[in-house]
């Protein structure tokens, strides 16, 4: 199509294949890039589903998280969450579970590194108090033990690093542990059913009911932690 210059011609210039070849690679440059390609559902999925009986709940939860294998059949092979589900015959807290487990499968759908949900759901408190586990350790909501569960699982498929005392460490706690309780077996000091002693305090480093004074030092039975170092 022809094109009518109303204006003088003061300068021109030709455009070559090299200004064209960076004109390309200026807006290949400006192209967004994503962190991770979101995942297509295959035919075929499994996964695991964990039971939760909390004090907070009448029912027991069971949360259901599937995994979709990539990269199958080549050294690279490993699993990534790729959507979670939580049933109950309790339905008060139906409507925000829904939409936390919707958010959270789009996150896992959307690829990239997920493992962040573990860290936010677990800092999730209840303004009204959180409650004891079984075994004495504290949890600060129903929320928080989702983020708990979450993490198991990413341990077991190998996305996170199972948390643990190396063989050192593990040694001096049960040394610590069986020496407190042959000073106190003849005492009658009742355990609780983690096998630490009921009168415990809370330990702040893994939230379990286990620490105790000993040698004039608050030490914990269960991970080894230490005021004293």
């Amino acid at each position: 199509m022809a094109v009518k210059i109303d204006k003088k011609i003061t300068a021109y210039k030709l455009v070559t294949d090299e200004d064209k070849a960076q004109a390309a690679e200026a807006k290949e440059n400006t192209k967004i890039v994503q962190l991770g390609e979101p995942l297509d559902r295959p035919e075929k999925i499994t996964g695991s589903t964990y039971k939760v009986k909390t004090p907070v709940t009448e029912h027991a939860l069971y949360i259901t998280i599937n995994d979709v294998v990539m990269n199958e059949g080549t050294p690279q092979e490993h699993r990534r969450p790729f959507e979670i589900f939580i049933n109950s015959k309790n339905m008060d807290h139906f409507q925000w579970i829904v939409a936390l487990t919707r958010v959270m499968s789009a996150v896992f759908r959307k690829g990239g590194d997920v493992t962040f949900l573990v860290e936010e759901l677990k800092s999730v408190f209840e303004p009204s108090g959180g409650y004891y586990k079984r075994g004495g350790k504290f949890v600060p909501s129903l929320v928080a033990e989702i983020g708990e569960v979450v993490e198991k699982h990413l341990q077991e498929i190998g996305m996170l690093k199972k948390p643990g005392l190396d063989e050192h460490q593990q040694k001096l706690v049960d040394e610590k542990k069986a020496e407190y309780l042959e000073k106190h077996a003849n005492s009658g000091e009742e355990m609780n059913d983690e096998g630490f002693p009921k009168g415990a305090s809370l330990c702040k480093k893994c939230n379990t009911k286990a620490s105790i004074i000993m040698d004039g030092c608050l030490t914990c039975l269960n991970c080894g932690e230490s005021k004293c170092g």
